[in-house]
């Protein structure tokens, strides 16, 4: 097996598994990615060729980047080292390497004494609070989430949160839309 076959393999391996994984049959990846369900069949098994005009709607459909089906997997240093970003009133660790489909933050807020600006996005939030208390603004709803505790939300709600009475450190998970708000912002 030469190694352009070995990359082939691997990726037509991902996409059914990707695709199993977020619990697609064919006929619903076929719909979201505006192509017949055999044509995917025919790339899952080998036998499609691979191109750009079946991959890009595959990896969009499946919430993936082009790289995520293509990178060579090396499983020697599984450990990840953050690298710390800091902003204003907050401090932030990536935790996890870019998938394209989500990504992990360790999150210290600082409390401020003005309130923060919501935003609006696509997308959904998760936060876990590890420590401290947290004011989540939705809109007009002011929420505390304490330790021990989680908030999950869609972002098309005005949203922002803010530390209350002292600082406090959550982990944070965004879709690629999310991610791409909060992250770039």
């Amino acid at each position: 097996m030469t190694d352009s076959d070995a990359v082939e393999k691997m990726v037509r391996a991902r996409l059914r598994s990707y695709r199993t994984t977020l619990g697609y049959s064919l006929d619903e990846l076929a719909g979201r990615a505006n192509l017949s369900a055999s044509t995917i069949s025919r790339v899952e098994t080998g036998k499609r060729a691979l191109s750009l005009d079946v991959l890009l709607p595959l990896a969009n459909a499946l919430r993936l980047s082009l790289d995520v089906l293509f990178e060579s997997v090396v499983d020697e240093d599984v450990v990840i080292r953050p690298v710390q970003h800091r902003s204003a009133s907050m401090t932030t660790w990536q935790l996890n390497r870019i998938d394209g489909r989500t990504i992990a933050v360790k999150t210290r807020l600082e409390p401020e004494e003005l309130p923060p600006a919501q935003r609006v996005h696509p997308g959904h939030d998760w936060f876990f609070v590890l420590e401290g208390r947290v004011l989540l603004w939705l809109g007009d709803r002011r929420i505390e989430v304490l330790a021990g505790e989680a908030a999950e939300f869609s972002t098309m709600t005005p949203h922002a949160k803010t530390a209350l009475g002292g600082p406090a450190e959550l982990i944070e998970v965004f879709d690629r839309e999310g991610e791409r708000a909060h992250v770039h912002h």
